[in-house]
């Protein structure tokens, strides 16, 4: 093993930004399910921070927690899910602490979030600009004020015809217009802090692009940081200034992009990037990662990824099936837990 890999067990608890106001402290976050075959630990003790005016990617596969992680920092987890443990805290502030009041005054002022699914976010039956006017007269804006700015943040998000579109109902707007849609509501009181859950899903490529570039133009123009849930690897080297990689409920690895892009430490973060096409690259063939996530009501005892492992297997690592591995420096500025980052296994 090269030396490069060399690394000492982190003590501290952040894994975040070297540099840079702290917006957004989490620490040991865990948030499970009650099933019929046990509890399923969807977040595993989560440490992340965000730092001001910054643009973090969180990256995984399906089902390894990312949408419920997002959900779990504005409280937004219903039964039968609950958040167990840890601490969430905003500018200082303990969310879990919060009052409902306080609570429903940190979402959509402090933090907004854009959804998956915007037709399903937005009410049928309810005019546009209405419900981009809402969080507007809610925070003291008169009707015919909140109504005018409406438009204007419709105008803002690239809604043709903004006027005209504020009078229609959701079902008159394309997949793409109802989630600038989304955008304009959840930017509408100009939030700290945007958490954005794989917002392009049900986009076409083109559409995507655009919705992509404007979350990024309009965070820039009011200030505002942003967690891009996402699995497309593209978007993240565009878009983020760091990355964190979230397997079976645990973040397995994180640091500025452009250090993991060129030196990946975590083994499962290699077979990603393996398995991602690359523009130019015609005709080669792309690696996938054999196996699947496991069943989190039934985790295994050591690292979630070993029996995937080719790391594992090719350096004869046998705890890693017995034992979960901490958190371990990565680079200057990287983290990852992979026991093939200890000093003894080098």
């Amino acid at each position: 093993m090269s030396s490069t890999l060399r690394a000492d067990p982190v003590t501290t608890a952040s894994d975040g930004p070297a540099s840079g106001e702290q917006l957004l402290a989490v620490r040991g976050l865990r948030t499970s399910f009650k099933t019929s075959r046990g509890e399923l630990k969807a977040v595993d003790g989560v440490d992340l921070d965000v730092a001001a005016g910054e643009v973090l990617c969180l990256v995984g596969e399906s089902g390894s927690g990312k949408s419920v992680l997002a959900l779990s920092l504005l409280r937004l987890i219903e039964p039968p899910g609950s958040i167990l443990g840890g601490e969430v805290r905003f500018e200082g502030r303990d969310v879990g602490a919060m009052p409902r009041r306080a609570l429903r005054r940190l979402r959509g002022r402090d933090i907004g979030i854009v959804f998956q699914q915007p037709q399903g976010c937005l009410n049928p039956v309810r005019r546009i600009g209405w419900q981009v006017a809402e969080p507007l007269m809610r925070d003291g804006l008169g009707r015919a004020k909140a109504w005018d700015a409406a438009v204007e943040l419709l105008r803002a998000v690239g809604l043709p015809a903004p006027a005209d579109k504020a009078s229609a109902y959701p079902h008159q707007l394309s997949g793409g217009q109802a989630q600038r849609v989304m955008i304009a509501v959840a930017l509408a009181l100009r939030p700290r802090l945007l958490i954005a859950d794989e917002p392009t899903t049900a986009l076409d490529v083109t559409v995507q692009a655009q919705i992509l570039d404007l979350l990024r133009e309009r965070c820039r123009a009011i200030g505002a940081a942003m967690i891009l849930v996402t699995h497309d690897l593209g978007v993240v080297a565009k878009l983020a200034d760091r990355v964190a990689v979230m397997y079976a409920g645990r973040i397995v690895e994180q640091g500025p992009v452009a250090d993991l892009f060129a030196a990946p430490r975590h083994p499962y973060t290699r077979g990603l990037l393996r398995a991602a096409p690359r523009l130019g690259e015609i005709g080669e063939r792309l690696t996938d990662i054999p196996g699947g996530i496991p069943d989190l009501a039934r985790m295994p005892p050591g690292c979630a990824f070993a029996p995937r492992c080719d790391t594992r297997r090719a350096l004869g690592l046998d705890r890693c099936l017995d034992e979960a591995p901490p958190v371990f420096a990565a680079g200057p500025a990287g983290r990852a837990r992979c026991w093939a980052l200890a000093g003894d296994a080098a």
